[in-house]
């Protein structure tokens, strides 16, 4: 039983890889990677976030997360404003905006062919056991 799981293990980890590098390589032609345009969708979900909040949302450490979106403030994606107390919020620029955008149409274009070999119902079928798997609601 342990051998099939682990073999479980992989194949989603490769998956997951796999998705990943071809996000990262398409993603490069709107002057973004993978972790920035993570970052930008978090921030544009939450408009105002704290940086705890957007480092859990990305999958970072508060550290790695300061860290990228003091490369995101120096390219005028992202600005940060005082919030309430020692808080500091985040906010998309209009630049943020535009790149967002651009690199929602490309994660589209390549997410359809990463998950072209399933049909809709599979993939949704997919996606049901995911969120059954890490807790949350279908």
């Amino acid at each position: 039983m342990l051998g099939e799981l682990q073999v479980l293990g992989r194949a989603l980890k490769q998956a997951q890889y796999r998705q990943h590098r071809a996000l990262d390589g398409r993603l490069a032609a709107v002057g973004t990677t993978l972790a920035q345009w993570d970052a930008l969708r978090a921030i544009g979900r939450t408009p105002g976030a704290s940086a705890r909040a957007l480092a859990e949302a990305t999958f970072q450490s508060e550290q790695a997360f300061g860290t990228l979106a003091n490369r995101l403030v120096a390219r005028n994606l992202i600005e940060r404003r005082a919030g309430r107390g020692r808080r500091i919020e985040h906010h998309l620029t209009p630049d943020g905006e535009q790149v967002l955008a651009a690199a929602n149409r490309i994660a589209d274009e390549v997410l359809a062919d990463c998950y072209a070999p399933l049909s809709q119902e599979e993939r949704a079928v997919l996606l049901g056991l995911l969120r059954r798997l890490i807790g949350a609601e279908a």
